[in-house]
């Protein structure tokens, strides 16, 4: 079985290699192919997988820079690309911070930025796969997941799944602090805007007791990001990816005190491990070891003197596991239960069905199906609403090259909210961004 990484330079790509070769998908992909457009980053990763190997029984690696020939006869690809590479990142929330907004790669201002540059790209992707590996089930790793996969979804339907270990990471650690293991918790929404509301074990819903132990609470991430009164209100656990819509100043200035941002600071870290590895790849594996560690030990900050976190994004660990889970529930048949961006279909019934939603899905060799949930109510609603509202008009932008249906969706994002502001960040996303100038072309 062939198994293709379209964006398989990717620092991500050792650790997903790693899992798979640990899952029950060992000895069934016989063949890896990375696909990558820049060479460079293609033979660091390739020397970095021939010291990974787990066994000599371990897949086939190759690399190309065709598409065409990474896809052709694929059964399962995994897509993690960057559009702009780290460059159009670090201009994406430098350009938001500059104009007193949030800077994030794929929440506000950044994230529809990046996602104007990239759904053309992806579709394009997903055009190619459609032609040439018609059965391939395709999980998306590429921010802003959930446009990105909504925009896929639009010309291969259900196989695109996408993918994100934000919430099954919450979820463990609401079941951690409580002692107990389970993978049967209720999380609802969107990609980076969805919140924890159960925690069953056995026929009991237990969350209601962790959000009533002040002391255990506290020692979560959630509970340091959030504060415990907090989320004892709002009687659930959100994704800490929703601290700047909760704490929108204090994440701004957070962010606005650092040195550098969280892009930056990657591009620093990531140039520096290509070229060391192009330079001497003997100890490729090593040096990724250790900048992955950096990198993966870093993703919270100290955000005020209150002592909240400011989470900057997801590790490549987690990444890999819940892709891991997912191709191989796919192709060996045997269910799990993950936590996916799939289509809506109902399960939220005041959103399109059409609209990706964030929730917890049976997989299987039929591919996902998602559980049964309660409809967000109040203000997640209305929250989820207006984001997901955006994120359509943002597909539509960059796939009609609209500039005034881009501004509009910058407008009625809630971290913007603002129509100057607006006009201001796109023509300055333009302005530094040239790849951004063709989707308006």
């Amino acid at each position: 079985m062939k198994l293709c990484i379209i964006g398989g330079g990717s620092f991500r790509t050792p650790e997903l290699y790693r899992r798979l070769q640990e899952s029950p998908l060992s000895g069934i992909v016989t063949e890896v192919v990375l696909h990558d457009p820049d060479v460079k980053r293609l033979l660091v990763t390739d020397l970095v997988l021939s010291q990974l190997r787990v066994s000599a029984n371990g897949p086939a690696v190759r690399t190309t820079t065709s598409l065409e020939d990474a896809v052709v006869g694929s059964s399962l690809i995994v897509v993690t690309m960057r559009v702009g590479d780290l460059d159009g990142r670090t201009a994406d929330e430098r350009i938001a911070l500059d104009a007193g907004l949030l800077g994030h790669e794929s929440i506000g201002a950044g994230g529809i930025a990046s996602a104007l540059r990239t759904v053309p790209v992806a579709v394009q992707v997903a055009t190619t796969i459609e032609a040439l590996a018609p059965n391939a089930w395709v999980a998306n790793l590429t921010n802003p997941v959930g446009i990105v996969t909504e925009a896929m979804q639009s010309v291969l339907g259900d196989r695109v799944i996408g993918v994100c270990n934000a919430p099954s990471e919450l979820g463990r650690r609401a079941a951690r602090a409580l002692g107990i293991r389970t993978n049967e918790f209720e999380y609802v929404g969107l990609n980076h805007l969805g919140w924890l509301r159960t925690l069953p074990l056995g026929r009991t819903d237990v969350l209601p007791a962790l959000l009533a132990d002040s002391s255990r609470l506290g020692r979560t991430v959630e509970g340091r990001t959030f504060g415990v009164d907090f989320l004892q209100d709002l009687g659930m656990i959100p994704n800490a990816q929703l601290f700047p819509f909760y704490f929108a100043r204090e994440s701004v200035a957070a962010l606005r005190g650092a040195i550098e941002t969280r892009g930056e600071w990657m591009q620093y870290q990531q140039q520096r491990f290509y070229q060391r590895v192009y330079d001497n790849p003997r100890h490729a594996l090593r040096q990724w070891e250790l900048v992955r560690n950096e990198i993966d030990t870093s993703y919270a900050r100290e955000a005020d003197k209150d002592g909240r976190v400011v989470p900057m994004g997801e590790t490549a660990i987690g990444y890999a596991d819940v892709t891991a889970a997912l191709l191989s529930a796919l192709v060996t048949g045997s269910p799990a239960r993950v936590v996916l961006d799939v289509r809506n279909a109902g399960t939220l019934p005041w959103l399109p069905d059409d609209a990706v939603v964030e929730v917890p899905c049976t997989v299987d060799g039929r591919g996902p199906r998602t559980v049964r949930v309660a409809p967000l109510t109040g203000h997640a609603a209305g929250m989820v609403h207006q984001v997901k509202a955006v994120e359509q008009l943002t597909i539509r932008a960059a796939r009609e090259g609209s500039e005034r249906l881009a501004r509009q969706a910058l407008a009625l994002h809630p971290l913007v909210d603002s129509v100057s502001v607006a006009r201001r960040l796109l023509d300055a996303y333009r302005a530094r961004i040239p790849s951004l100038n063709a989707v308006f072309a």
